[in-house]
């Protein structure tokens, strides 16, 4: 592994696979054509060596990524209410994180972190500040194949109640000195630290990486 805790070859195979990406975008010789599929493979091979998953469904999904390769969003909204924070249970670990997920097209960003609380949680809220903007590769995460960055907004509540939806188990609030389980590729104690940060200090900076 290398000192971000991110092993060589998904270094390896996700670089190659952004330039694949990118060569196809801009490419308009057979040649080329055929050199950056290849790569695509050869990307999708490494991954298939370490992961298990077939070579040909991780070429299918790398093919379908257009254009110039760019990190992927992943939007999470940070809502407090009476000194709790509110957390929703994933379905895919049953562990629990801030409500958010990747972004759309087409979406502003706080209409995006705004719907993304209320689908997966019940909460309406209305953001009001960016509390950081993190890497979300590194700082121990699970293995994810595209890089991605996510952004945190501080989020004031205005209605709704709790309740589960179809990505998510259930929805609470909880104190910061007694949260569940993390599910950590998605909410990293940082990132609730910093959180604390900017509700003790209104005038804090944004944090990034």
């Amino acid at each position: 592994m290398n000192p971000e805790g991110v092993p060589k070859w998904i270094g390896w195979a996700r670089e190659i696979q952004a330039l694949s990406q990118t060569g196809l975008a801009f490419s308009t010789g057979q040649y080329d054509i055929q050199r950056y599929t290849r790569m695509t493979e050869i990307a999708a091979e490494i991954a298939e060596a370490h992961t298990g998953i077939p070579a040909e469904v991780l070429s299918e999904n790398f093919m379908r990524q257009p254009g110039y390769a760019t990190p992927k969003i992943d939007v999470r909204g940070a809502v407090v209410r009476d000194g709790n924070i509110l957390m929703v249970q994933e379905k895919v670990d049953q562990r629990w994180c801030l409500p958010g997920g990747w972004a759309d097209v087409g979406d502003i960003p706080s209409t995006m972190v705004a719907r993304e609380v209320r689908e997966e949680s019940g909460i309406e809220v209305v953001a009001r500040k960016v509390v950081g903007v993190y890497d979300a590769n590194r700082s121990g995460r699970p293995l994810e194949f595209y890089h991605a960055f996510k952004i945190i907004f501080l989020c004031e509540f205005v209605g709704g109640s709790l309740r589960g939806s179809d990505e998510t188990l259930a929805a609470g609030f909880f104190s910061f000195g007694d949260l569940p389980p993390l599910s950590s590729p998605r909410t990293d104690p940082r990132h609730l630290v910093e959180i604390q940060a900017h509700l003790r200090d209104g005038q804090r900076s944004t944090a990034f990486d």
